[in-house]
Formats: C-alpha cells, structure tokens, sequence
C-alpha cells in the first residue's frame, strides 16, 4: 500500500527536523574551532577577515554541492556562518560611505554578513580617515562604475593613505522610483547626481518637466521623499523599505548591465596572499621625457600581463603633471608580475603598489 501524500509530508518534515539537528551541533563545532583560530590569531597578531582564505573556503564550497541549492543561495548562508566565525574570533567594525539603504551599505553587508558593526559617514574621505585612526578594522568605498567609470574621491584619497585595497567587490546597481503619491502627482525627484545620469532616458520619457535635486546620497533623497508631499526619490529596495516608501516604477537605470566595483581597504599589513585569480592595482608617475609612458607600459607587454584598467589624474603636487593608474590581472608575487614591477620601477618618477586581492567574478547579489 502507497503512502498518502500526508504521510510522506510527515516524514519528510521528521527528516528535516533529524538534519536540522544535525547541522545546530555541526555548527557548534565549526564555532568552537573558529573561537581556537581566534585565540591564535590574537596570538599571534594576525588579522580576522583573511580575504585568501575566504576565498578557498567559497571555492571549496561550490565545489561540494551537487544541488539543488543554487550556489548564490549557498554562499548567502556562508556568508552569515562566517559572519558569525567574524564576531567569535573579534568583533570587527566595518565603515562605509553612505547611510543605511545606500548602494555601499548594501554592499558591505553582502560582503561582510550581519555579525560585524557598521559604521555609516557621508564622504569617502571619512572611510579612509576612520580605518587610518583605527576606529574601524575596514572600509568599503566605491571604486568604478561600468556606466560612469571611475569614482574620483577615492581615487584621489589613495594619493594620500598608507591604507591598500585587500578586496574588491561588484554590486549589480538596480534603481527605483518610490514615492507617496502617484507618478502624476511627482513635482520634484532627489537622488544623488550619479543617480540621475544613469536614469537619464528614463527619466526624459517618463518624467519630462519634474524638477531634479541632487543630495549627497540616495538615503538622504529616500528620506526627504518620505516627509515631503509631491515629492518622490531614486535609489535601492532597501531605502523603500527603510522609509516606507512604495516602489512606483522599478529598474529604471538605462544600463541594465550597471555594476559597480567596491574594494575593502585596510591596512598593509592585512593584504591579501595569492590565490591564483587576483587582481592587483597601482599607481605611478612617469618621468618628463620623450617615450617615458611607453617605457613604463612595455613590461607588462613583454610577459603578456593582461591591463584591465588604465587611467590618468592629477597629481596635485605640480600643474599638468598626472599619475597613472593601473589595474593587472595577478598578484604582485606571483613571479611575471613580480618582474615587470620590478623592472617598472625603474622607469617611473613615483611608483606604489596600492594592493593585490582576489578577483571578483559576479556580483554578489546576482
């Protein structure tokens, strides 16, 4: 005789109950030996978040699972256990530019789960401040962005910080209309002016005539359109929901494929060790001469280092003179990389390697 589908969902509801057992005391023994490392590393100085070593434990972990759990879903529940490894080891503080329901908090929380502290400023600057006084283990700022290109404020705060990058991250930016009251009834829309740009033909098919006020962030623009009548904002789910705002029109970025890239700085001697798909990033000046840059760039060319990235900026020290950075695939140690740096040091009026870290692959919330 078959069982009735009522007996089936008992026992498999019995069996879930005996896994979910299971997995509570297999939890408890992987804390006991996270508060063991911790007790090591506080012995030995060593720093709570090694981003090499998250890396090996995501990659082990994807290479386990044969389904049906979705790996994003797999790396979400990973995130959380190794969030909670964080907080038995040492509680860290995480600082982030924006406030809470800003892209970069989003982001940070992806990154670093709910069992750190975190620490919101208004300015890019102030991360970097803020993680240079100690007041935060990390700091997570935005670096570039696929529509608008490079973030210039932290650009600019690497040419003066000891602070490297240890980690990047990418975030696929999704944008929101949220207001109150109904589109028709809109006057006015906040968001940052990042924000506007990037919702450009949207906004000129949909909103022709609304006025447009740029604030410093998309928290702010969700807040205001929140206690203002006819007023509405541009920003992420989390803001709508922080602020009680509906969501009127979703998606409305122009780019569907908008990402932006963040990085977690942090002191040097946090960086990260080889993993055998990293990125590293440097800055350099070149020498007032004919073919200098050229000099520079032939390195990498000669032993086939892949540039993903290569721009130029003030250096602030001298009128027209510029730094350039570069983003390579590898890691400063690894012996190819290792050489070409070497040998462009030797052909560069200021050179800093600004970190070498794991390489993002997807966004963290796709």
């Amino acid at each position: 005789m078959s069982q009735s589908p009522a007996d089936d969902l008992s026992i498999q509801r019995a069996r879930i109950d005996e896994i979910d057992r299971d997995l509570v005391n297999l939890l408890s023994q992987r804390a006991l030996c996270a508060q063991r490392i911790g007790q090591a590393k506080a012995t030995s100085g060593s720093a709570v978040f090694v981003p090499h070593r998250e890396q090996e434990v995501f990659k082990k972990i994807a290479s386990l699972n044969q389904g049906p759990m979705p790996e994003l879903a797999l790396r979400a529940i990973w995130r959380e256990i190794m969030s909670a490894s964080f907080a038995l080891e040492r509680k860290l503080t995480i600082c982030h530019f924006g406030q809470p329901g800003a892209f970069t908090h989003m982001a940070s929380r992806l990154k670093f789960g709910d069992s750190v502290d975190y620490a919101a400023v208004d300015s890019i600057g102030t991360v970097f401040t803020e993680v240079e006084r100690g007041h935060a283990d990390y700091g997570v700022v935005p670096i570039e962005n696929s529509t608008d290109g490079s973030i210039t404020d932290t650009i600019d705060a690497f040419l003066a910080t000891h602070l490297r990058i240890i980690n990047e991250l990418h975030l696929r930016i999704r944008h929101h209309l949220m207001a109150t009251c109904p589109r028709g009834e809109i006057k006015r829309i906040y968001s940052r002016h990042t924000v506007f740009g990037q919702c450009r033909t949207w906004l000129a098919s949909n909103m022709p005539g609304v006025e447009l006020v740029e604030l410093v962030s998309t928290t702010k623009a969700a807040e205001r359109a929140a206690n203002e009548p006819g007023a509405a904002a541009i920003g992420q789910a989390e803001a709508a929901a922080i602020f009680g705002l509906p969501i009127i029109a979703s998606d409305i970025q122009d780019n569907p494929n908008n990402i932006t890239r963040f990085v977690v700085i942090g002191a040097p001697e946090r960086a990260a060790k080889p993993t055998g798909n990293d990125k590293t990033s440097l800055m350099f000046g070149v020498q007032d001469r004919p073919g200098a840059l050229y000099d520079c760039l032939l390195p990498f060319h000669k032993d086939r280092i892949n540039l993903c990235r290569i721009e130029s900026r003030p250096s602030r020290r001298r009128p027209w003179e510029y730094l350039f950075f570069i983003d390579l695939l590898g890691h400063q140690q690894d012996a190819a990389i290792a050489a070409a740096l070497k040998e462009l040091s030797q052909h560069t009026s200021t050179y800093e390697v600004l970190g070498s870290y794991p390489r993002a692959d997807q966004a963290l919330n796709e």
